[in-house]
């Protein structure tokens, strides 16, 4: 059964943690191999095991190297939600993603532009939920007009294949223009704990990615970064 991120997000505030989406993110444009001889499911596995609230994994072949055959691995082999991330511009890629059980679809917002509220739509229509990107005031306004439960504010500009220098001044910057119940999700350039605690005063959750594949210890990264009791 489809696990649906935003009651996970919720679940693991009102337990106290702090909402970690954990990426299993293979390469980097600006880092290169990230998976350094490891397995995906290996990595998976230490992901489940630290109480995060969901798990991503990118599809993108050219620049990040991801497989959707991989996604679909993942998505039978966790109880968590898992998130898909790519440059989506269809249905047919709703549909995809829905025939996977995966959780949840991202929508970039500068890609999709007046489009975005029918993908959203659409992704609503096939069980899956929508988690509408914006970087900019501008993508900010399209996601208001959707009917998206779930906000990612990208640090990076995606456009720039993440090899920008973007941080959570970002996140401090767009999140209070998103005046909506849904949740926010704060993603890129979050590699430490004050990091974290800045992008958690805006955002409901965080998605991390490269610095828990760059960890020398994964498991006592992604803990840290979890804690429990309060945010970190």
């Amino acid at each position: 059964m489809r696990k649906s991120l935003y009651k996970m997000i919720k679940l693991r505030k009102q337990e106290q943690f702090n909402a970690v989406i954990a990426e299993i993110k293979v390469h980097s444009p600006k880092h290169g191999d990230l998976l350094r001889g490891r397995s995906v499911l290996d990595i998976l596995r230490t992901y489940e095991k630290c109480d995060v609230a969901g798990i991503s994994y990118i599809t993108e072949k050219k620049h990040f190297r991801g497989s959707f055959e991989t996604f679909r691995e993942i998505c039978r082999n966790t109880d968590l939600p898992v998130l898909r991330k790519d440059f989506v511009t269809s249905v047919d890629e709703v549909e995809r993603t829905a025939e996977t059980e995966g959780s949840a679809l991202l929508l970039i917002a500068r890609i999709l532009g007046d489009r975005t509220a029918e993908l959203v739509d659409s992704c609503h229509d096939h069980g899956v939920e929508a988690l509408v990107e914006v970087h900019s005031p501008y993508d900010a306004d399209i996601a208001l007009e959707t009917s998206a439960r779930l906000i990612g504010i990208n640090n990076r500009d995606i456009s720039r294949l993440e090899l920008d220098d973007g941080g959570v001044e970002v996140t401090e910057r767009i999140a209070p223009l998103l005046k909506t119940p849904a949740l926010k999700v704060s993603e890129s350039g979050i590699s430490t704990l004050d990091h974290l605690t800045r992008a958690l005063r805006h955002a409901d959750a965080v998605l991390v990615g490269t610095a828990f594949m760059l960890a020398d210890d994964m498991e006592r990264r992604v803990r840290e970064f979890v804690g429990g009791g309060g945010h970190a």
